[in-house]
């Protein structure tokens, strides 16, 4: 009889144990799983705007519209294809309204005035892409990128103002829009520009 209690006491503890094992394994389901479903919930909208956003719908939600292209000023064209790539002319900060941000760097304008410069161009690079192209999404790479800048000779702050160029091109392009660049000051430029950029990308070819 003590020996028959005994291993009835032991059921009862295993029996027991087992319960507050499943207990516990339940709790443990119910607090991961809604906590694993609400980060992937969180984490959805960052993804819609990832890489499977267009350019045009991350120039969108930049506020950018953009601009005719603008005309080649000398006997040019903005872009010549040849094969999968296409190598744009250079081109500088013009305004809408046809004036041009202009001066040297270092002494006329500040590095902030010379990104937003640059910024601008790169705005009617992709201005140019789009006439060329139809549709921004058919670009495939940015190549490389060289930026000029109209500089006083003790200025040595080119690659910040170039900035101004590369980040908004990865901002509309993502991964894709990383590019090879040099950024080189210049003892002026064109009608006095602050900044003038060329641009080499690769193309998906038209469906």
């Amino acid at each position: 009889m003590p020996k028959l209690i005994a291993n009835t006491r032991a059921l009862t503890h295993s029996h027991h144990r087992r319960l507050n094992g499943s207990r516990i394994l339940r709790a443990c389901i119910s607090i991961f799983i809604p906590a694993m479903f609400a980060i992937n919930v969180y984490a959805a909208p960052s993804q819609a705007t990832g890489e499977s956003s267009s350019p045009e719908a991350r120039l969108e939600a930049l506020g950018i519209v953009l601009p005719a292209a603008p005309a080649p000023v000398a006997n040019y064209v903005n872009g010549v294809q040849t094969g999968n790539l296409i190598f744009l002319a250079g081109k500088g900060p013009k305004r809408a309204d046809g004036s041009e941000v202009s001066g040297k760097l270092g002494k006329d304008i500040s590095i902030e005035q010379g990104y937003e410069a640059a910024r601008l161009t790169a705005i009617n690079q992709l201005a140019v892409l789009k006439t060329m192209l139809g549709d921004l999404s058919r670009v495939t790479r940015v190549v490389k990128v060289l930026g000029m800048v109209n500089s006083d000779p003790d200025f040595i702050e080119q690659p910040a103002v170039i900035n101004g160029f590369s980040d908004l091109i990865v901002e509309v392009f993502g991964e894709r829009g990383r590019h090879a660049r040099a950024a080189v000051g210049m003892a002026s430029l064109p009608r006095g520009q602050a900044v003038e950029i060329e641009m080499i990308v690769e193309v998906a070819d038209a469906p």
